[in-house]
């Protein structure tokens, strides 16, 4: 009974040893078919690429990542295909991606801070801009195209903080410019309303100074004897003076 049991032990070992040899054997396989076709598909979309057909390309681009072969070219290519489409917040991101890699060369990782630098510059983000461009020229300092972008990148800076100054200023000055027509216009205000009230005034003293008809004519009768009794006194005085004579 001893010797059966060997017998099937090795058996099933046989068995197993021969199915991980051909699962081995597919993984290899697969492996080798996903590899071909992520370089396929970059090779295909490189072509599109340098017809102009940047949409195309970035669609094999897009393929070759979901193989998970080859992901710093893919993910730098389809940056590129982003770029030159103008969709530049996704290049930015796929240049970002790219760079974290692990195994990139320095080359390569100089070539992706210079691609993203020229991102961030066409989105006018020239701060950012121009550190990538440091770290490109720290990976290879003799790249005069690098250094030219970084030249002008800060450049462009310093113009866009000197508006940004301006810019500045101006609105400070419109900001005193309103606060001072606001004042004015309160002023104006207060004086109008100041000459609102007077005239007010003006109109409502004659309704209290006026009196009825009947008053006038009393009034008016009284100065009249009045007059008359001055007159009368006048009258007598200068008939008591025409009479008195000078004496010889």
């Amino acid at each position: 009974m001893s010797g059966l049991n060997g017998r099937n032990t090795k058996m099933k070992n046989i068995i197993i040893r021969k199915l991980l040899l051909v699962f081995a054997i597919q993984l290899i396989i697969v492996s080798f078919v996903f590899a071909q076709s992520s370089k396929k598909l970059i090779h295909d979309g490189n072509q599109k690429y340098e017809q102009k057909k940047y949409g195309e390309a970035e669609v094999d681009y897009r393929k070759s990542l979901s193989t998970k072969e080859n992901p710093f070219v893919g993910n730098y290519n389809l940056g590129n295909a982003y770029y030159q489409q103008g969709k530049l917040d996704e290049a930015k991101q796929q240049y970002e991606t790219a760079s974290g890699l692990k195994s990139v060369s320095p080359e390569q990782l100089a070539k992706t801070y210079h691609n993203l630098g020229n991102s961030l510059i066409k989105s006018k983000k020239y701060e950012e801009g121009a550190q990538a461009y440091k770290q490109a020229l720290k990976l290879n300092p003799k790249d005069n195209d690098t250094r030219y972008n970084l030249a002008y990148a800060q450049a462009m800076l310093q113009q866009q903080q000197k508006q940004k100054q301006n810019s500045d200023k101006n609105q400070d000055k419109n900001q005193d410019k309103d606060k001072k027509n606001q004042q004015k216009e309160n002023k104006a205000k207060q004086e109008q309303k100041q000459e609102q009230k007077q005239d007010q005034a003006k109109e409502e003293q004659p309704k209290k100074d006026k009196i009825s008809k009947e008053d006038a004519e009393k009034i008016l009768q009284a100065l009249n004897n009045d007059e008359k009794k001055i007159q009368k006194k006048l009258n007598i005085k200068q008939a008591s003076k025409v009479q008195i004579e000078k004496e010889w």
